[in-house]
């Protein structure tokens, strides 16, 4: 009996061993026992980041494979990925090494890609993309602690000083110091200058104090108003000229677009100018009156002739003194 009993003790501890066996294992493979299923995609990055064997592939947080294997590749590091067989990747998808803690492990984070894009196909290459980890991040906030700690030092120089001179209060004290008599006075003038203002005096007090003034102001800024009102009617009104003058309306706009009119002004002139040249010349009964002499010594003679005649026609009849006009004149 007790032989019994101590090999079945013998046996449960050999099942309870083959159970642990099998339960690392399982956690160690990636849960594939004997050959893995699905398909393989190759990620390549600069650096695995403490990325090892066995670790998720999660997409949109959800777990579809494993990191089979890892390598070394030329001059890059290479994850080789084991994707569940039901699962799709698109080919525009990108994957990156994300951290799942400070203290825990690293795992693979694919992207949902565009709708619509074809899968990649068994031993394709995913596209990767660099993420900060933990070591980086460290880095950069050591770098950054230096550098505040360096502003903080040459803060701290400019206000206390260096040693060799005074530092930012220290000057501020001695320009306050030295020129107390300065602003003291500056700020006798400004208070004289306001009680002036407070009082109406000066210029700028009555335009302060002085309603007259304001009205008057007012007044000028409503005439200037007025005024480019008008401006803007007479543009307006010379607006509307230029438009008639341009479609060819009215007078002006005729002789500037009218062809025949602008022919025929400049048939007149031509006319006009044949005229006076003519009148000019002596040409014409017109042209000989204004430069003829002969004319106006002939008219001179007669009307002294006719005065002779007059003065006769008292000791004269009527008859008789028509006579003597016309033997005077003729």
């Amino acid at each position: 009996m007790n032989n019994l009993q101590q090999t079945a003790r013998v046996g449960l501890f050999f099942l309870l061993g083959l159970a642990l066996t099998w339960v690392t294992f399982e956690t160690l493979s990636g849960g594939k026992l004997f050959k893995n299923k699905g398909y393989t995609l190759i990620a390549g990055f600069e650096s695995l980041k403490e990325l090892k064997d066995g670790d998720e592939v999660r997409m949109a947080g959800v777990k579809i494979g494993v990191v089979e294997k890892t390598r070394l590749a030329g001059r890059r590091a290479e994850a080789v990925l084991r994707i569940d067989p039901g699962t799709k990747i698109a080919n525009d998808a990108t994957a990156s090494i994300v951290m799942a803690g400070l203290i825990g492990t690293n795992y693979i984070g694919i992207d949902l890609g565009s709708e619509g894009s074809p899968p990649l196909a068994d031993g394709a290459e995913i596209k990767t993309k660099v993420t900060p980890d933990i070591n980086t991040i460290m880095t950069e906030i050591g770098n950054l602690g230096q550098k505040l700690e360096g502003a903080l030092s040459s803060f701290g120089t400019t206000i206390n000083g260096d040693g060799k001179g005074g530092g930012l209060f220290q000057k501020l004290d001695k320009l306050v110091t030295e020129n107390s008599e300065k602003v003291g006075a500056t700020m006798t003038n400004l208070q004289e200058i306001t009680t002036k203002l407070n009082k109406g005096e000066g210029t700028i007090g009555r335009l302060i104090n002085d309603p007259t003034l304001h009205d008057q102001l007012v007044a000028a800024v409503s005439e200037i108003q007025a005024t480019a009102a008008q401006a803007k009617t007479f543009v307006a009104d010379a607006q509307g000229i230029i438009a008639q003058v341009k479609s060819g309306k009215g007078a002006l706009g005729t002789l500037v677009y009218d062809e025949t009119a602008a022919d025929n002004l400049r048939s007149t002139v031509a006319n006009l100018r044949s005229v006076s040249d003519k009148l000019a010349k002596g040409e014409g009964t017109l042209g000989k009156l204004i430069n003829d002499d002969t004319l106006y010594i002939s008219a001179q003679s007669t009307i002294k002739k006719a005065d002779r005649a007059l003065d006769g026609l008292g000791d004269s009849g009527p008859i008789t003194a028509v006579g003597i006009v016309a033997n005077s004149l003729f």
